[in-house]
């Protein structure tokens, strides 16, 4: 009796101590929000909200190099008429009982800057607020152009228990090769949150190096869903592979919207690796057309697949059959060998393999802009 009584005090503890934490952490990202959006909004009554009366903040001076200014103060700055242009995202965000720090980057247009800032917050009388402050310039570091990964939350095979998840070569490879040109990205899920990952390998250099990146992983495990995204934002989509593509991605109507928004109305690109090809063939241009007809296109082939295997029986379809049923030509090369398709503003490839060539091939075409 008595150690049973010991389990269910233990267990009690456990939930009260993850509800604590939940909470927190809306608290934290609350106050957060109510900067990120005051700034964006001008909003100097949600600014001051997301600051103690107190909160000191040290930012950048031509003349002096210990600048610092109150809340208000601060605040006082964005009674004026709202920034659309200014957008705010978070990198990073670690909680520590009742203090806070975050890791944030801000970016300004036009002209295009962009600044990193190092928040301190505290949890005092019950409510989250920013205590301190400090920004740096990072404008030369990044350019005006961001691409957003769709990938699907899925995390089995359909109705079956048997493992899905998102390719992490596909993440990391891709990722690896738009932040060294400057880019920015975003990723976004059919359901948000946390991505289901597959293939993770820590005997491969860029799967450890990312694996323990505080800002790629939180990316990754704060996935915005797609009513969270503004696609007037975005130069381009790509969509990331991993069996779980082949779930809930193709058949998403607000994901859809999306991709043909940055396609069409952005005159942006739309590209996909692997499996994640499975999320393009249901895509229509404005006529009616599919995104895919007369179209050349790649991605991972049936005839690669393990003929027979479970996995596999849990498919709504095939990527070839699809592309072909719409119109589209699908081609592929060699056996694990990298392999793209470019055509216009849609650019393909058939494995992970293809997808450094594939965000080079999609650099190219943006750099050209």
């Amino acid at each position: 009796m008595k150690t049973c009584l010991k389990y269910v005090l233990i267990l009690l503890c456990l939930i009260s101590s993850g509800h604590s934490l939940a909470s927190d952490k809306a608290g934290v990202l609350h106050a957060l929000n109510d900067y990120l959006q005051g700034t964006r909004e001008s909003d100097p009554v949600r600014i001051k909200n997301a600051f103690h009366p107190q909160a000191q903040l040290l930012l950048s001076h031509d003349t002096k190099p210990f600048w610092t200014v109150t809340a208000g103060q601060y605040a006082r700055w964005f009674d004026r008429q709202s920034d659309k242009q200014r957008q705010g995202k978070v990198l990073s965000l670690k909680i520590d009982g009742d203090i806070a720090m975050a890791r944030l980057k801000i970016t300004v247009a036009p002209p295009y800057k962009a600044y990193i800032d190092h928040i301190l917050l505290k949890q005092i009388a019950g409510k989250w607020q920013i205590v301190g402050k400090t920004a740096t310039d990072q404008t030369i570091q990044y350019q005006n152009k961001k691409i957003l990964f769709i990938a699907s939350s899925a995390s089995f095979h359909g109705d079956t228990e048997l493992p899905a998840g998102t390719s992490f070569s596909e993440l990391v490879y891709a990722y690896d090769t738009f932040i060294k040109a400057g880019y920015t990205v975003d990723f976004m899920s059919t359901r948000g949150g946390a991505l289901s990952l597959a293939y993770v390998n820590t005997s491969v250099p860029i799967h450890k190096q990312y694996l323990y990146d505080p800002e790629f992983m939180y990316a990754i495990g704060h996935s915005l869903a797609p009513e969270q995204v503004d696609a007037s934002q975005y130069h381009a989509v790509h969509y990331v592979g991993g069996s779980n593509a082949m779930y809930e991605v193709a058949e998403h109507p607000q994901i859809q919207a999306i991709a043909m928004a940055v396609y069409e109305q952005n005159n942006g690109i739309i590209s996909a690796v692997c499996h994640g090809t499975a999320g393009i063939v249901n895509l229509k241009l404005k006529s009616g057309a599919y995104l895919v007809a007369n179209k050349r296109v790649s991605g991972y082939p049936e005839s690669f697949e393990r003929q027979g295997a479970p996995y596999l029986k849990a498919f709504p379809f095939f990527i070839g059959e699809r592309v072909k049923a719409r119109g589209g030509e699908f081609l592929h090369g060699e056996r694990n060998k990298p392999f793209v398709e470019i055509d216009g503003r849609l650019i393909t490839g058939q494995n992970y393999l293809s997808s450094v060539a594939v965000a080079e091939a999609m650099i190219e075409v943006l750099d050209k802009r």
